[in-house]
């Protein structure tokens, strides 16, 4: 796999112990917990780790904050909600945290449906919602990347404005990253024009090169004009010592998740976006596909990234992660339960075969 691939992990945030199977501890959302996690993860050979975010759960911008302070080399990948965030504070919050980290902050921005009412948001269809997005995004890298800025769109105005810290160049890396996901047309054009990154869940290979494809012809067709997009992968990979060991665990947690009727694993489940449903909908094409994707967790409660996993030794899950790569996918999220011992097992288990 080339030098320029990147790999995170998922840290959860959330007030309920057990996400997706994780390990039930006390004080599992403790600053003291999330910590270990982040610096697990500097320790095993992770880049950092993409933080959940949604009305509910403790405010991810504020964790993402204090695991920097708390690590050195942890790169948080910070979930985060145009009319969540109007874009100038949002502008000014990030170039603070990456002034103060050294350059370690990365955005992912997203558009899906939440609890609106309850930060009192309101938007419209979905035409409304992504041309919102589209316009944040543009706004924010331009406060990022400008001066004086003055902007009077169809969603958000700024007058003369110039955001303190300034973002510090680095290399080719202007300004964060925008991570962006979403499958629908809409999405897939602010995704051409305005993300950095298109973040797409655990498809089977053959959908990940068709919306590559589509994402590289849009980027011309729309004239854009930022660096190429470059493609990202957020999966659940199921890593043991052997391929039978693998898929005999793999087998146990979905039967338990059958048992239990998804608990704990419905986070995505509220409103089916496009990309959601098109993960829900691979198991009627077979419960394993590839050469070792398994879809079976999508029919018993599993969402997002917990909808297919990459099941197998570590060799399996590199070999496969490596045909995504082939594709041209390099940025990597990654993530199995408990949260805690995988970051360690898969980061020294399959990392190093992702780098050799």
């Amino acid at each position: 796999m080339s030098n320029n691939s990147e790999f995170l992990w998922y840290i959860p945030n959330d007030v309920k112990a057990g996400h997706r199977g994780d390990s039930a501890v006390e004080n599992h959302n403790s600053l003291d917990t999330l910590t270990s996690h982040a610096r697990a993860l500097e320790e095993h050979g992770w880049k950092g780790a993409l933080i959940g975010t949604g009305w509910g759960r403790p405010d991810t911008f504020t964790v993402a904050a204090s695991l920097a302070a708390r690590t050195t080399t942890f790169e948080p990948l910070i979930a985060i909600r145009p009319g969540y965030w109007r874009p100038a504070n949002f502008a000014s919050a990030a170039a603070t945290l990456d002034h103060l980290t050294g350059g370690r902050v990365r955005i992912n921005v997203v558009s899906g449906k939440d609890n609106l009412p309850a930060y009192g948001d309101s938007e419209g269809d979905q035409a409304h919602r992504y041309a919102r997005t589209k316009e944040f995004m543009r706004l924010v890298r331009r406060l990022w990347t400008e001066e004086n800025v003055t902007s009077a769109g169809e969603n958000f105005r700024v007058a003369e404005s110039t955001v303190v810290p300034r973002i510090q160049v680095r290399d080719d890396r202007r300004h964060p990253k925008f991570y962006f996901g979403g499958a629908s047309q809409a999405a897939e054009r602010v995704a051409a024009t305005e993300a950095d990154v298109q973040l797409f869940w655990g498809e089977p290979l053959d959908g990940v090169r068709e919306r590559i494809a589509r994402l590289k012809a849009l980027s011309r067709e729309l004239d854009r004009d930022l660096p190429p997009l470059e493609f990202g992968l957020r999966i659940t990979t199921l890593v043991r010592d052997t391929t039978e060991q693998a898929w005999a665990d793999a087998e146990a947690k979905v039967a338990e998740m059958a048992r239990s009727k998804g608990s704990g694993w419905h986070d995505h489940q509220r409103a089916l976006a496009v990309g959601q449903q098109r993960l829900l909908d691979l198991h009627e094409r077979g419960e394993v596909l590839d050469d070792n994707l398994y879809t079976a967790p999508g029919k018993f409660g599993g969402g997002g990234a917990g909808t297919t996993w990459l099941v197998g030794s570590a060799e399996d899950v590199a070999r496969s992660l490596r045909k995504y790569q082939d594709l041209g996918v390099t940025q990597f999220v990654l993530s199995d339960t408990p949260y805690l011992s995988e970051i360690k097992r898969q980061g020294d288990q399959l990392l190093p075969l992702l780098r050799g």
